[in-house]
């Protein structure tokens, strides 16, 4: 179950409003959208074939997914999740850049949450860069 009353309303994009960083902007509202409405095919025109993660397990450098399925089968499955949502805390662009601080929720109080952080590159409207961090 979704628990839209403990979500944040749709955050502000931060950042300048040239014409590269307001294309990133869109990008990365669609790609918030997939994952508010728990839509995982939405994803796939957002992810560039060459898109590479390095996810935030296992420690202490995380895992690689190279290549637009294997990114794909990480976000879909995130996306696709009953019972989960992530709350955007702060989301800022700068161009092909992106930083996103989020926490990730399975239920609604903070012991079931964790709070992360991703680094993104966003190139011709496609996402080819994510590296997760958590607070752990």
């Amino acid at each position: 179950m979704h628990h839209e009353s403990l979500a944040p309303a749709h955050i502000e994009i931060l950042g300048p409003a040239d014409r590269v960083s307001q294309a990133t902007k869109e990008t990365i509202r669609r790609f918030h959208q997939a994952f508010d409405d728990h839509d995982p095919q939405a994803m796939e025109a957002l992810v560039a074939d060459d898109c590479v993660i390095e996810t935030i397990k296992p420690a202490p450098g995380g895992a690689r997914a190279i290549g637009k399925a294997a990114c794909l089968e990480i976000w879909q499955g995130l996306a696709s999740a009953a019972g989960t949502w992530f709350e955007r805390e702060e989301v800022l662009v700068a161009g092909e850049r992106v930083v996103i601080r989020w926490r990730y929720r399975w239920g609604g109080d903070a012991a079931q949450s964790i709070r992360g952080l991703n680094l993104m590159r966003v190139r011709e409207g496609l996402i080819v860069e994510a590296m997760g961090y958590v607070k752990a």
